[in-house]
C-alpha cells in the first residue's frame, strides 16, 4: 500500500474519532424558560442558559469569519403572538481574536439570558425550537436543537 493511501486512511480514521468523541460529550448547556409580563399584553420570553465552566456559546452577533453558529430562536406560527424586534442577549461577553478564526469573535460564558419581546392577545401557548453551539478552548460541539414552550395565562 502506498504511503499516500496509508496517510489518507489514517487522517480519515482520526476525523471519525474526533467527531465520535464530540458527540459523546454531554451537553454543557442547561436551558430553562421564563415568561415575564412587562405591561398590558407585552411580555418577555426569556431563555436562560447556564454553561458549565470552560464552555462558551457564540453571541447573537459573533463576528469572525462566518462559520460561528449563533443561537437562533424560531417560534411556531401563532396568530395570538406578535414579535417585537429581534432577540437580545444579557451576559458576560468576551470579544477577542482566536486562533484559527479570521477577525475578532464574541462569545458568552457562565449564565446568559436571551430575551424575545412579544405582544400576546389572550391566553396562549408559544412553542418553537432554538439552535445553538457550544465550544471550549479545544473544540466546538455539533449544533443542537431544543424545543421550548411558554405558557401565557
Amino acid at each position: 500500500m502506498s504511503i499516500i493511501r496509508r496517510l489518507s486512511i489514517t487522517l480519515l480514521l482520526m476525523s471519525v474519532t474526533v467527531v465520535t468523541y464530540a458527540q459523546m460529550i454531554e451537553d454543557p448547556a442547561t436551558w430553562t424558560y421564563e415568561v415575564k409580563k412587562k405591561s398590558g399584553n407585552d411580555y418577555q420570553l426569556i431563555f436562560h442558559c447556564n454553561l458549565k465552566s470552560g464552555w462558551h456559546i457564540w453571541s447573537l452577533h459573533p463576528g469572525g469569519d462566518g462559520y460561528e453558529i449563533a443561537p437562533s430562536f424560531t417560534l411556531d406560527k401563532n396568530d395570538n403572538v406578535k414579535l417585537k424586534g429581534t432577540p437580545t442577549e444579557k451576559g458576560k461577553a468576551t470579544t477577542t481574536a482566536m486562533d484559527g478564526i479570521d477577525g475578532k469573535i464574541t462569545y458568552l460564558a457562565g449564565k446568559i439570558d436571551y430575551i424575545q419581546e412579544v405582544t400576546v392577545t389572550g391566553k396562549t401557548t408559544i412553542k418553537g425550537k432554538h439552535e445553538y453551539q457550544v465550544c471550549n478552548d479545544r473544540m466546538c460541539l455539533p449544533p443542537k436543537d431544543k424545543d421550548f414552550v411558554f405558557e401565557i395565562k
